[in-house]
C-alpha cells in the first residue's frame, strides 16, 4: 500500500512484482493471491486496466450493504462513519451483506450522502434460505430475510422436488446485475411451513451457521474417550477441595466450578474453569472449526455447539465425581470485600457435586429440610459462598453496580414442539452469586494479561456517545431528573439515577431510556474498559467451551503460566484485532439467528389469539407507530400510527413519544394500554395490533 501511494497511480501485478523483487513464480503467484485478498478486503481495488490501486486515491469508499426490505440500502463503511444511501437502481446489482466499492455521487432530498456502486469486492450470499412458489409456470424463492429483497428466479430443470409453499435451500448461480435478478438452483429441502423445528432449521440456514462438523474434525476427536483426562505433569491436585458447579435445570455441559474458604479476617475464592485450550491445539481441525463459529448458539429446543459433544459435554465439562482439568483463578478477598491478590494455576479437580440455581436456594434462603438432608455434607461450603457473594456484591453496589429491572421470558413446549406457554425466568441469588464470582475472574484475568504486556481479547464497553448523553439529559429534564458526570458520566452516575427513580411509577420508562443510551460490547486488542460494568478492564475467561474469545484468553494464560513470559506466543496484536472482529461478528451473527427463532415462535403462538385483547407496556416508538409489549405472554407488536385514534401523530425522538395534534394526547415509552391482536404474519414474522380505547 505504501507502495501504491509513491506511485501515484494504479500499477498492475508485473510492475508491482518488479519493485518488490518478487521473481520467482511461487512468490508471484503468492503475490497475486494477496492482492486479490486485499481487493476482497476493501484495502485495494482492481481496475478495468488491471491496475491496482488505493480507494481513497480513486475517491472511493468501501464498505457493507444493508438491504430493506423496501428494496433501497445503505452502504455501511468499512473505515466508519455515517452510512451512504444506496437507491433501488443501485440495489438490483446488490444483496444485503455484499462488500462493495462505492462513489459519492451526490445527496439525497433528505441530506443524506448518496452513493453509486463501482465494484462488488466480495459476495455475501452463496446460499439463500426461502419459500419455494410456483405461478404462471414460473418458479421463484422467496427469500426468509427480508434485507434480501429480490426473489430467486429457479429455471424449471433447478427445482428438484420442491412444491409450492415449502422452504428451500437455494445456491446462487448468477448473483444479480444492473439488469437482471439473481437466479438459482434448490440445493435442500427443508419442509412444509410451520412443521417442527422448522424456525431453527431456517435460522442455522439463513444466518449461515457452521452446524456439521467437517471429516478432518471427527477424525482428529475420534480417539478421545468422553471420561478419561490425560495424564499430565505440573498441574496442581485440587481433587480434595469441595467445589461444585451450580447451574440451570437443563444445562449440560459445565464451564464453572467454585470453592472457598476463610482466610484469617478474609477469605480465599477458587474459581476453577474448564481446560479447553488443553484439548483445542491452535490451528487443529477442531481449533479452525471452533473460530469458524464463535460461540455456541443457543435456540429453544436446541443447541449448535462451538465444540462436539464429547468436548463440550465430556472431557471438558465438570461433572460431579469425575476429574478433570481445570485453569483455576485464585482470589484473597479481604473482609471488605475487596480483592486484594489473584493467581492463576493449572490444577486437576473433582466436583462434589453437580446443584441447581433452585437447590441451592431451596438450602441457603429457604432452608428446605429434605434438600438439606440431601446435600448435608455441602451445607457450610454454600453458606460460606453466600456470605462471600453478599460482602462483594455489596461492595459493587457502591461502586456503580447497574442493576436493570428486566424481565427475560422462558418458552416452554408441547409433545408437538409448539410453544404451550411462555413464563417469567426468575432469577435468583443462586444467579447472582455465580455471576459475582464470575465478574471476579473475569477482571483477575483482564488484569493479569494487561501486565503481562501479552496479545489478548478484552471486553470493552465504552462510554455512551456525547450524543446520546445529550438526548439522555434532554429526555430526563422533562421529569425533573439530572445525569451527574459532565459530559462522560460513570457508571456509578447512571446507578445513583437508577436508584432515584427505583420507587416511581416511570421507573421503566427511565430505565428503558437509559439503557438505550449505552453501546454495544464488543471484543478487542486494546483495552478500553467495561463502562456497564464499570469495571477499568474486562476479559471473558469463564465460559471457553461456548465462546472462541474465553479460549483465546486460556491459551494466553496457560502460555504465562508454563512459560513464565509473554515471550514466544504465537498470537500477535495484528491476529488480536482480526479475532476480536471475527468474535463481535459471530456473537451478533448468534443473537440475531436466536431472536429470530423466537419470533417465529411467538408469532405461531399468536396465530390463533386474533381478536383477543390483552394488556401492554409501550417497549419503543417510532416514527411509523408504537411496539407493545404484553403482560404475561411477553409477546410484541406493532400498534401503527394510522390505526391510533383520529388525529395527525408527530414522533419526538428524544423525548420518546408519539403527539397527537389535536387532542394532544401522548403514547410514550413504557405507557400502559390495552390492545387487540389484529393480524399475525408468520412469513413477515409480525403481529399487528388495534389500540382499545
Amino acid at each position: 500500500m505504501a507502495f501504491l501511494r509513491s506511485c501515484n497511480k494504479p500499477r498492475k501485478l508485473k510492475h508491482i512484482a518488479e519493485s518488490l523483487q518478487v521473481r520467482s513464480s511461487d512468490e508471484r503467484a503468492a503475490l497475486s493471491k494477496r492482492l486479490k485478498a486485499m481487493v476482497r478486503d476493501g484495502q485495494l481495488i482492481r481496475n478495468r486496466r488491471e491496475g491496482y490501486g488505493l480507494l481513497d486515491k480513486m475517491d472511493l469508499i468501501a464498505g457493507r450493504v444493508l438491504g430493506h426490505p423496501d428494496g433501497y440500502g445503505f452502504l455501511r463503511p468499512d473505515a466508519g462513519g455515517d452510512d451512504l444511501y444506496l437507491s433501488a437502481r443501485e440495489m438490483r446489482a446488490l444483496l444485503h451483506g455484499d462488500h462493495v466499492a462505492v462513489r459519492v455521487a451526490g445527496h439525497d432530498r433528505k441530506g443524506r450522502r448518496e452513493a453509486s456502486l463501482v465494484e462488488v469486492l466480495e459476495r455475501a450470499n452463496s446460499k439463500i434460505v426461502g419459500r419455494f412458489f410456483l405461478e404462471d409456470h414460473v418458479s421463484f424463492v422467496v427469500p426468509d430475510n427480508r434485507r434480501i429483497h429480490q426473489d430467486i428466479f429457479i429455471a424449471q430443470e433447478n427445482r428438484g422436488q420442491a412444491k409450492a409453499g415449502q422452504f428451500v435451500v437455494a445456491e446462487l448461480l448468477r448473483q444479480p446485475d444492473r439488469h437482471t435478478q439473481p437466479i438459482g438452483k434448490i440445493i435442500e429441502l427443508l419442509g412444509d411451513h410451520a412443521a417442527p423445528g422448522m424456525a431453527t432449521d431456517i435460522a442455522i440456514r439463513s444466518y449461515e451457521l457452521p452446524h456439521e462438523w467437517p471429516e478432518d474434525l471427527v477424525d482428529e476427536i475420534s480417539s478421545l474417550d468422553p471420561d478419561k483426562i490425560p495424564e499430565t505433569t505440573g498441574r496442581q491436585d485440587l481433587r480434595s477441595l469441595a467445589f461444585v458447579t451450580i447451574d440451570g435445570e437443563d444445562a449440560r455441559d459445565f464451564d464453572d466450578a467454585v470453592y472457598c474458604e476463610r482466610q484469617g479476617a478474609g477469605w480465599r475464592l477458587l474459581v476453577a474453569i474448564a481446560d479447553v485450550s488443553h484439548y483445542v491445539q491452535r490451528d487443529s481441525a477442531l481449533d479452525q472449526e471452533a473460530e469458524l463459529r464463535g460461540t455456541s448458539v443457543y435456540f429453544p429446543q436446541r443447541v449448535v455447539p462451538m465444540l462436539p459433544e464429547v468436548l463440550s459435554n465430556g472431557l471438558c465439562s465438570l461433572k460431579p465425581e469425575v476429574d478433570r482439568l481445570c485453569i483455576v483463578c485464585e482470589l484473597h478477598i479481604d473482609k471488605q470485600g475487596r480483592v486484594k491478590q489473584h493467581r492463576f494455576l493449572q490444577g486437576i479437580m473433582r466436583s462434589a457435586a453437580r446443584l441447581t440455581y433452585t437447590d441451592v436456594v431451596a438450602m441457603v434462603i429457604d432452608k428446605d429440610k429434605a434438600i438439606i438432608e440431601r446435600y448435608q455434607t455441602l451445607l457450610s461450603q454454600l453458606q460460606d459462598l453466600f456470605a462471600l457473594f453478599r460482602l462483594m456484591h455489596k461492595r459493587r453496589a457502591k461502586h456503580g453496580l447497574l442493576d436493570f429491572d428486566a424481565t427475560e421470558a422462558k418458552l416452554l413446549f408441547n409433545e408437538a414442539g409448539t410453544i404451550k406457554s411462555i413464563e417469567p425466568l426468575v432469577r435468583n441469588d443462586a444467579h447472582r452469586l455465580i455471576e459475582e464470582f464470575m465478574l471476579a475472574a473475569n477482571v483477575a484475568a483482564a488484569d493479569y494479561l494487561l501486565a503481562a504486556e501479552i496479545p489478548a481479547l478484552y471486553r470493552n464497553h465504552e462510554t455512551p456517545k456525547e450524543e446520546k448523553i445529550t438526548n439522555l439529559r434532554e429526555f430526563l429534564g422533562e421529569f425533573g431528573l439530572s445525569l451527574a458526570g459532565g459530559d462522560e458520566p460513570s457508571a456509578r452516575d447512571y446507578a445513583a439515577l437508577i436508584e432515584i427513580v427505583r420507587q416511581r411509577d416511570d421507573a421503566h420508562l427511565i430505565e428503558m431510556v437509559l439503557l438505550r443510551s449505552m453501546p454495544m460490547a464488543v471484543y478487542e486488542q486494546k483495552n478500553l474498559g467495561h463502562f456497564g460494568l464499570a469495571f477499568d478492564a474486562y476479559a471473558h475467561f469463564t465460559s471457553p467451551i461456548r465462546r472462541y474469545p474465553d479460549l483465546l484468553v486460556h491459551r494466553a494464560i496457560r502460555h504465562l503460566l508454563i512459560n513464565k513470559t509473554s515471550e514466544g506466543f504465537t498470537y500477535t496484536k495484528e491476529d488480536m484485532t482480526r479475532l476480536g472482529e471475527s468474535c463481535s461478528m459471530t456473537e451478533r451473527r448468534a443473537e440475531e439467528a436466536s431472536r429470530d427463532v423466537v419470533q417465529r415462535l411467538k408469532c405461531e403462538y399468536m396465530q390463533d389469539k386474533v381478536g383477543e385483547i390483552f394488556d401492554g407496556t409501550v417497549s419503543s416508538v417510532t416514527g411509523f407507530g408504537l411496539f407493545v409489549e404484553l403482560d404475561d405472554v411477553f409477546i410484541e407488536g406493532l400498534v401503527h400510527v394510522t390505526s391510533l385514534p383520529n388525529d395527525y401523530y408527530h414522533y419526538d425522538a428524544i423525548g420518546h413519544r408519539m403527539r397527537g395534534e389535536r387532542t394532544g394526547k401522548t403514547y410514550r415509552l413504557a405507557s400502559r394500554i390495552k390492545v387487540q391482536v389484529a393480524r399475525v404474519n408468520l412469513d413477515d414474522k409480525k403481529i399487528d395490533f388495534d389500540l382499545v380505547k
